[in-house]
């Protein structure tokens, strides 16, 4: 045996003087961020408070309510599978690194659930029926980064309040990500997030860099997808959003007074979103829903088949005001709410009739413009009065955006069940007529408190495109 050792220690050190030549250009790995130390996977992890760092390739059971403690860190690794039984959730009063890689994602998932393809309907697809519950971030959480994150089949009902002063946050609440530090960072890149019962997720606080995710089947007979309230903002952009109830993103000041909501929007792209919602018809939006005193920039987006286009909210609806702030204010990040250069696709006329938001419900003040593809400034006409309904049903079936596999035009109903991604493919193809027609130099997106860094902050703040919706045909934009 010290023979067999002798040779195979000389075999290594051959090895590795052969790699130090002169000239040579050895790889040598860069090993993983490791924060603290290991968790052990050996067995089922009960509710507790947990740090450190979960490994590499690895799966854990989690049994009950995974809490991080202020000044603490969880870390997870690369490839690591975590399957939460019992509803359980991550509390964070500290922070929450998630470092997947396109090559080996971080999976968090209900392990009693399978995905499937096809048509999707509330009652038959267990997508909308939370499976384990969600990542709950209180005031002592500074920062949260998820990359190349799998948020599966999440949307529990919450059995306790998890932190005092939740800003609405009830018993029973069902989102996938909740995060309303003020101060706090939190950042989302290149994840996925599949079923929903109710809004993905809840903003209320804090600098947000949302960047290059895919969401799939959010919301059941209701709810938001990238869903930003309070004093929050940030950047939601390149994001692909399919089959959601409501809103693919939207920005509202609730539940604060430290300042408005403030979000750039931009080169997302938007697919059968809306038709779930059960509430008043025309009272929200199918895409993008600009309310209550926030402001945004809204442009490069790419909608297609959505109940209803960019809507920028200008009235009462019940007990609410939404009135969206379009007012100037030279010391706000986004100095004035401005929208265009979207491009809307539709199948029938009902969606046709609502590219530009109209006062079925409650005023909105969505301005038809110019710059839209179609014009829709030039559609409607000088004489057009500003939110009375009109016929849209001449651009049925125009501006087809040519996707590289993706059936338009539609079946009928096709867009209402049609909810998750599947095997569809909504890259461009050269020569779709949303090819170069974005606006790549007219804003620029929001930097400040964003922090870059490959593990703790953004990967980068992708400029926008100058093709409409979250791929472009120079291979940027939306990875997955």
């Amino acid at each position: 045996m010290k023979k067999l050792q002798i040779i195979t220690l000389g075999i290594s050190l051959l090895a590795l003087a052969a790699c130090s030549k002169k000239g040579d250009k050895a790889v040598v790995s860069v090993p993983l961020l490791q924060v603290g130390k290991p968790i052990s996977n050996s067995g089922t992890l009960p509710a507790g408070t947990y740090k450190g760092t979960m490994l590499t390739g690895q799966t854990y059971t989690v049994g009950g309510d995974i809490t991080i403690n202020a000044g603490d860190t969880l870390l997870i690794q690369k490839g690591v599978k975590i399957n939460m039984t019992n509803g359980a959730n991550f509390i964070v009063n500290g922070d929450l690194i998630s470092l997947g890689t396109k090559d080996a994602p971080v999976v968090i998932t209900d392990p009693r659930r399978t995905k499937t393809t096809g048509s999707s309907t509330v009652g038959q697809d267990s997508a909308y029926v939370g499976g384990w519950g969600g990542i709950y971030c209180g005031l002592n959480s500074k920062l949260v980064v998820m990359k190349w994150t799998h948020l599966d089949f999440g949307g529990a009902a919450l059995k306790a309040l998890p932190f005092p002063n939740g800003n609405s946050l009830k018993v029973g609440a069902q989102y996938i990500l909740y995060f309303m530090n003020p101060a706090g960072v939190f950042i989302m890149e290149d994840s996925w997030i599949y079923g929903s019962p109710d809004d993905a997720t809840r903003f209320y606080g804090g600098t947000y860099n949302i960047m290059r995710n895919t969401m799939e089947k959010c919301g059941s007979n209701g709810g938001d997808g990238f869903n930003a309230k309070g004093s929050a903002i940030g950047n939601m952009a390149y994001n692909l959003i399919i089959g959601g109830a409501t809103n693919g993103t939207k920005s509202a000041s609730d539940g604060t007074t430290a300042g408005e909501c403030q979000f750039t929007m931009y080169n997302n792209t938007y697919i059968n979103d809306g038709f779930r919602n059960n509430g008043v018809y025309g009272a929200r939006s199918g895409s993008v829903e600009i309310e209550n005193n926030s402001r945004a920039l809204v442009y490069n987006n790419l909608i297609v088949d959505c109940d209803f286009g960019v809507r920028i909210a200008g009235g009462p609806g019940g007990a609410k005001v939404y009135l969206a702030d379009t007012t100037f204010n030279a010391n706000d990040a986004i100095k004035q709410t401005a929208y265009g250069y979207n491009f809307y696709y539709a199948d029938n006329a009902s969606i046709a009739g609502q590219f530009v938001p109209t006062n079925v419900a409650q005023p909105v003040v969505t301005h038809p413009q110019a710059t839209d593809i179609p014009n829709m400034a030039s559609f409607l006409g000088k004489t057009y009065t500003f939110g009375l309904v009109y016929d849209g049903s001449s651009l049925v079936g125009q501006n087809n955006p040519m996707f590289v596999n993706y059936p338009l035009p539609a079946a009928a109903n096709f867009w209402v069940t049609q909810c998750s991604v599947d095997g569809f493919n909504f890259r461009l193809q050269p020569g779709s007529p949303a090819a170069g027609k974005g606006t790549q130099t007219a804003f620029t997106p929001i930097t400040a408190g964003i922090p870059i860094d490959a593990n703790f902050g953004s990967s980068g703040i992708t400029a926008p495109g100058k093709d409409m919706g979250c791929y472009q045909l120079d291979g940027t934009g939306n990875q997955h």
